[in-house]
Protein backbone atom coordinates (compact mmCIF):
# COMPACT_ATOMS: atom_id res chain seq x y z
CA UNK A 1 0.00 0.00 0.00
CA UNK A 2 1.14 3.24 -0.98
CA UNK A 3 1.42 6.81 1.65
CA UNK A 4 -0.74 9.40 1.58
CA UNK A 5 0.93 12.30 0.29
CA UNK A 6 -1.27 12.86 -2.26
CA UNK A 7 -3.56 13.12 0.57
CA UNK A 8 -1.96 15.69 2.55
CA UNK A 9 -1.39 17.66 -0.30
CA UNK A 10 -5.14 17.48 -1.39
CA UNK A 11 -5.84 18.55 2.24
CA UNK A 12 -3.42 21.55 2.21
CA UNK A 13 -4.94 22.54 -1.44
CA UNK A 14 -8.55 22.65 0.10
CA UNK A 15 -7.52 25.13 2.65
CA UNK A 16 -6.34 27.48 0.31
CA UNK A 17 -9.06 27.27 -2.28
CA UNK A 18 -11.31 28.23 0.92
CA UNK A 19 -9.33 31.19 1.32
CA UNK A 20 -7.75 30.05 4.97
CA UNK A 21 -4.98 28.29 6.50
CA UNK A 22 -4.87 24.57 7.36
CA UNK A 23 -5.24 23.25 11.03
CA UNK A 24 -2.91 20.94 11.84
CA UNK A 25 -3.00 19.46 15.61
CA UNK A 26 -0.14 17.65 16.90
CA UNK A 27 -0.45 14.39 19.64
CA UNK A 28 2.47 12.22 21.54
CA UNK A 29 1.58 8.65 20.73
CA UNK A 30 0.94 6.86 23.45
CA UNK A 31 -0.29 9.74 25.51
CA UNK A 32 -2.24 9.53 28.25
CA UNK A 33 -2.01 5.68 26.97
CA UNK A 34 -2.21 4.45 23.44
CA UNK A 35 -6.03 4.22 23.03
CA UNK A 36 -6.26 7.40 25.26
CA UNK A 37 -4.20 8.99 22.12
CA UNK A 38 -6.24 7.99 19.51
CA UNK A 39 -9.06 9.22 20.92
CA UNK A 40 -7.66 12.62 21.66
CA UNK A 41 -6.73 13.03 17.98
CA UNK A 42 -9.53 11.64 16.62
CA UNK A 43 -11.56 14.93 18.70
CA UNK A 44 -9.16 16.89 17.11
CA UNK A 45 -9.81 16.23 13.44
CA UNK A 46 -13.69 16.07 14.78
CA UNK A 47 -13.34 19.78 16.50
CA UNK A 48 -11.62 21.31 12.88
CA UNK A 49 -7.96 20.30 12.68
CA UNK A 50 -6.91 19.57 9.06
CA UNK A 51 -4.03 17.35 9.19
CA UNK A 52 -2.65 15.18 12.58
CA UNK A 53 1.01 15.10 13.60
CA UNK A 54 1.60 12.02 16.10
CA UNK A 55 4.99 12.32 17.86
CA UNK A 56 6.92 9.63 18.58
CA UNK A 57 8.10 9.97 21.83
CA UNK A 58 11.39 10.33 22.46
CA UNK A 59 14.02 10.62 26.07
CA UNK A 60 16.11 13.47 24.72
CA UNK A 61 13.27 15.81 22.35
CA UNK A 62 15.91 18.55 21.19
CA UNK A 63 12.74 20.70 19.97
CA UNK A 64 10.29 19.83 22.41
CA UNK A 65 9.41 21.93 25.77
CA UNK A 66 8.16 20.98 29.15
CA UNK A 67 4.89 20.52 28.07
CA UNK A 68 5.18 17.68 25.72
CA UNK A 69 8.26 16.22 27.40
CA UNK A 70 5.63 15.70 30.14
CA UNK A 71 3.80 13.92 27.75
CA UNK A 72 6.60 11.92 26.38
CA UNK A 73 7.56 10.98 29.74
CA UNK A 74 3.71 9.50 30.32
CA UNK A 75 4.11 7.59 26.86
CA UNK A 76 7.51 5.88 27.44
CA UNK A 77 6.85 5.02 31.11
CA UNK A 78 3.40 3.22 29.87
CA UNK A 79 6.03 0.97 27.51
CA UNK A 80 5.17 2.64 24.32
CA UNK A 81 6.58 0.97 21.09
CA UNK A 82 7.23 2.23 17.73
CA UNK A 83 4.48 -0.49 16.41
CA UNK A 84 2.25 1.23 18.60
CA UNK A 85 2.96 4.75 16.93
CA UNK A 86 2.56 2.74 13.97
CA UNK A 87 -0.97 1.70 15.05
CA UNK A 88 -1.59 5.32 16.39
CA UNK A 89 -0.86 6.42 12.72
CA UNK A 90 -3.14 3.84 11.41
CA UNK A 91 -6.22 4.10 13.31
CA UNK A 92 -6.55 7.97 13.34
CA UNK A 93 -6.18 8.06 9.64
CA UNK A 94 -9.14 5.14 9.37
CA UNK A 95 -11.63 6.24 12.01
CA UNK A 96 -11.07 10.18 10.55
CA UNK A 97 -10.16 10.16 6.83
CA UNK A 98 -7.57 13.21 7.58
CA UNK A 99 -4.02 12.90 6.50
CA UNK A 100 -1.61 11.54 9.46
CA UNK A 101 2.03 12.27 9.67
CA UNK A 102 4.46 10.71 12.16
CA UNK A 103 6.82 13.54 13.96
CA UNK A 104 10.09 12.12 15.02
CA UNK A 105 13.31 12.09 15.45
CA UNK A 106 16.05 10.71 13.26
CA UNK A 107 17.52 8.04 15.80
CA UNK A 108 14.50 6.24 16.66
CA UNK A 109 13.82 5.73 12.67
CA UNK A 110 17.38 4.68 11.95
CA UNK A 111 17.84 2.12 14.53
CA UNK A 112 13.72 0.72 13.68
CA UNK A 113 15.22 0.24 9.74
CA UNK A 114 14.68 3.38 7.29
CA UNK A 115 12.82 0.85 4.80
CA UNK A 116 11.19 -0.85 7.28
CA UNK A 117 9.67 1.86 8.97
CA UNK A 118 8.98 3.55 5.37
CA UNK A 119 7.14 0.59 4.63
CA UNK A 120 4.94 0.38 7.78
CA UNK A 121 4.17 3.70 8.14
CA UNK A 122 2.38 3.94 4.17
CA UNK A 123 0.93 0.54 4.94
CA UNK A 124 -1.20 2.03 7.79
CA UNK A 125 -2.28 5.29 5.30
CA UNK A 126 0.67 7.54 7.27
CA UNK A 127 1.00 10.83 5.05
CA UNK A 128 4.82 11.33 5.64
CA UNK A 129 7.23 11.87 8.54
CA UNK A 130 8.30 15.72 10.34
CA UNK A 131 12.43 14.60 10.90
CA UNK A 132 13.58 17.98 13.12
CA UNK A 133 16.92 17.01 13.71
CA UNK A 134 17.79 14.95 10.23
CA UNK A 135 20.18 17.19 7.71
CA UNK A 136 19.25 17.51 4.41
CA UNK A 137 22.63 16.25 3.68
CA UNK A 138 22.66 12.87 5.16
CA UNK A 139 18.55 12.03 4.55
CA UNK A 140 18.63 10.69 0.96
CA UNK A 141 18.31 7.04 1.92
CA UNK A 142 15.17 8.01 3.95
CA UNK A 143 13.72 10.72 0.73
CA UNK A 144 14.45 7.45 -1.21
CA UNK A 145 12.65 5.44 0.93
CA UNK A 146 9.87 7.94 1.41
CA UNK A 147 9.34 8.53 -2.11
CA UNK A 148 9.25 4.89 -2.99
CA UNK A 149 5.98 4.66 -0.07
CA UNK A 150 4.14 7.31 -1.35
CA UNK A 151 4.98 9.53 2.02
CA UNK A 152 6.06 13.53 2.59
CA UNK A 153 9.86 13.95 3.97
CA UNK A 154 8.98 17.32 5.87
CA UNK A 155 11.88 19.20 6.89
CA UNK A 156 11.81 21.85 9.91
CA UNK A 157 13.74 25.66 9.02
CA UNK A 158 14.21 28.63 11.86
CA UNK A 159 14.35 32.40 12.11
CA UNK A 160 18.51 31.46 11.89
CA UNK A 161 18.64 30.01 8.19
CA UNK A 162 19.85 31.36 5.60
CA UNK A 163 18.23 32.39 2.44
CA UNK A 164 20.43 29.72 0.83
CA UNK A 165 19.97 27.55 3.77
CA UNK A 166 16.40 27.82 3.17
CA UNK A 167 16.33 26.83 -0.79
CA UNK A 168 18.65 23.73 -0.19
CA UNK A 169 16.05 22.87 2.85
CA UNK A 170 12.94 23.55 0.46
CA UNK A 171 14.21 21.70 -2.47
CA UNK A 172 14.75 18.53 -0.47
CA UNK A 173 11.31 18.45 1.21
CA UNK A 174 8.02 17.82 -0.02
CA UNK A 175 4.43 18.22 1.76
CA UNK A 176 4.89 21.49 3.28
CA UNK A 177 7.71 23.48 5.25
CA UNK A 178 7.52 23.60 9.14
CA UNK A 179 8.40 26.71 9.98
CA UNK A 180 9.44 27.55 13.42
CA UNK A 181 8.64 30.40 14.49
CA UNK A 182 10.94 31.32 17.19
CA UNK A 183 14.26 30.62 18.17
CA UNK A 184 13.86 28.04 20.88
CA UNK A 185 11.49 24.71 21.71
CA UNK A 186 7.82 23.67 21.53
CA UNK A 187 5.24 25.89 24.32
CA UNK A 188 2.77 27.85 24.03
CA UNK A 189 3.64 31.64 24.37
CA UNK A 190 2.04 35.27 24.83
CA UNK A 191 3.18 36.09 21.33
CA UNK A 192 3.86 34.33 18.07
CA UNK A 193 6.81 36.94 17.36
CA UNK A 194 7.51 39.06 13.84
CA UNK A 195 10.13 36.77 12.81
CA UNK A 196 7.69 34.02 11.81
CA UNK A 197 5.96 35.91 8.65
CA UNK A 198 9.83 36.91 7.69
CA UNK A 199 10.64 33.57 8.32
CA UNK A 200 7.62 32.47 5.90
CA UNK A 201 7.99 35.39 3.56
CA UNK A 202 11.61 34.34 3.19
CA UNK A 203 10.81 30.31 2.48
CA UNK A 204 8.15 31.17 0.11
CA UNK A 205 10.58 32.71 -2.55
CA UNK A 206 12.57 29.55 -2.43
CA UNK A 207 9.36 26.92 -2.55
CA UNK A 208 6.28 25.97 -3.78
CA UNK A 209 5.25 23.92 -1.02
CA UNK A 210 2.75 25.39 1.46
CA UNK A 211 4.76 26.76 4.53
CA UNK A 212 2.97 25.95 7.87
CA UNK A 213 4.22 27.66 11.06
CA UNK A 214 4.66 26.01 14.46
CA UNK A 215 5.76 26.87 18.33
CA UNK A 216 3.68 28.94 20.28
CA UNK A 217 0.27 28.71 18.57
CA UNK A 218 -2.23 28.30 21.67
CA UNK A 219 -5.31 30.56 21.38
CA UNK A 220 -7.99 31.78 18.05
CA UNK A 221 -6.43 34.89 18.02
CA UNK A 222 -2.94 33.59 17.67
CA UNK A 223 -4.39 31.13 14.65
CA UNK A 224 -5.76 34.32 12.96
CA UNK A 225 -2.03 36.21 13.30
CA UNK A 226 -0.27 33.35 11.78
CA UNK A 227 -3.27 32.45 9.19
CA UNK A 228 -2.76 35.71 8.04
CA UNK A 229 0.89 35.35 6.53
CA UNK A 230 1.06 31.33 6.52
CA UNK A 231 -0.57 28.43 5.14
CA UNK A 232 -0.73 26.52 8.03
CA UNK A 233 -0.62 26.70 11.82
CA UNK A 234 0.51 23.90 13.80
CA UNK A 235 -0.70 23.02 17.18
CA UNK A 236 0.45 20.82 19.81
CA UNK A 237 1.27 21.56 23.23
CA UNK A 238 -1.90 23.49 24.12
CA UNK A 239 -3.45 20.02 23.14
CA UNK A 240 -1.38 17.99 25.16
CA UNK A 241 -1.96 20.62 28.38
CA UNK A 242 -5.84 19.92 27.84
CA UNK A 243 -5.30 16.66 28.36
CA UNK A 244 -2.82 16.96 31.23
CA UNK A 245 -5.43 19.28 32.62
CA UNK A 246 -7.88 16.65 32.70
CA UNK A 247 -6.11 14.37 34.69
CA UNK A 248 -8.18 11.16 35.15
CA UNK A 249 -11.55 12.96 33.64
CA UNK A 250 -11.42 11.04 29.85
CA UNK A 251 -14.32 12.38 28.65
CA UNK A 252 -13.41 15.80 30.03
CA UNK A 253 -10.14 15.72 28.22
CA UNK A 254 -11.86 14.93 24.58
CA UNK A 255 -14.31 16.92 25.02
CA UNK A 256 -11.60 19.79 25.98
CA UNK A 257 -9.31 18.95 22.92
CA UNK A 258 -12.09 19.25 20.46
CA UNK A 259 -13.16 22.33 21.59
CA UNK A 260 -9.67 23.91 21.65
CA UNK A 261 -10.01 22.38 18.08
CA UNK A 262 -12.82 24.05 17.13
CA UNK A 263 -11.53 27.67 18.45
CA UNK A 264 -8.61 27.38 16.63
CA UNK A 265 -10.41 26.09 13.28
CA UNK A 266 -12.50 29.35 13.67
CA UNK A 267 -9.13 31.52 14.16
CA UNK A 268 -7.53 30.15 10.47
CA UNK A 269 -11.02 31.19 9.21
CA UNK A 270 -10.54 34.63 10.32
CA UNK A 271 -7.27 34.98 9.14
CA UNK A 272 -6.03 38.12 11.71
Amino acid sequence: MSGNISLLDAALARAKSENRAALVGYLPAGFPDVEGGIDAMTAMVEGGCDVVEVGLPHSDPVLDGPVIQTADDIALKGGLRIADVIRTVGEVHRRTGAPVLCMTYWNPVDRYGVERFAEDLAAVGGAGCILPDLPVEESSVWRTAAAKHGLATVFVVAPSSLDARLATITAAGSGFVYAASLMGVTGTRESVGASAADLVRRTRATTDLPVCVGLGVSSAAQAAEVASFADGVIVGSAFVRRVLDAGADRAGGLAAVRALAGELAAGVRSRG
